[in-house]
């Protein structure tokens, strides 16, 4: 005998209606992020045809054979990726509060570019240089952060290449 834990109706539907959800989220996606993805190719092909359908029921009916293509698949990698790009995931959260703490210390302490140059000595030291003396001026004359978030995305690309 095997003991098969039976999962109720309800629970069935709750399970469908949250693939179902990923799936709109899919659809949502740009053609990069979703190729980005490594989709099964029928369940790719099912997303970029609901991207072009208009019509009302024939995209619910589209939503639910996406729900019905995600539940042969482990959904829980493309939960992750989704989540990750929407950063909500804990570890997004942790690498974009380390990329800001690196942002403060520079900004606030001269001995941290050398410190961030011997953990990662393939940066760009002189580009890093420079947004910060440029963040600086900024702040001073109460312009826009425009080098602030360039220096944000120049961290970022040090400490988190993906």
């Amino acid at each position: 005998m095997e003991d098969e834990v039976q999962i109720s109706k309800t629970q069935r539907k709750r399970e469908s209606h949250s693939l179902q959800d990923i799936g709109e989220e899919l659809v949502a996606l740009s053609v990069e992020r979703l190729e980005s993805l490594n989709l099964p190719q029928n369940l790719l092909d099912a997303v970029l045809d609901a991207k072009r359908i208009s019509k009302f029921g024939a995209l619910r009916r589209q939503m639910q054979y996406l729900g019905r293509l995600m539940r042969e698949i482990d959904a829980g990698p493309i939960r992750e990726r989704l989540d990750g790009w929407k950063g909500q995931s804990a570890a997004e959260i942790a690498k974009m509060h380390q990329i800001e703490r690196w942002r403060t210390r520079l900004l606030d302490d001269d001995q941290a570019l050398g410190e961030l140059a011997t953990a990662h000595p393939g940066a760009d030291i002189q580009r890093l240089r420079a947004l910060i003396r440029n963040t600086q001026r900024e702040a001073e004359a109460k312009k826009p952060p425009k080098s602030f978030r360039e220096l944000y995305q120049a961290l970022r690309e040090i400490l988190d290449p993906r």
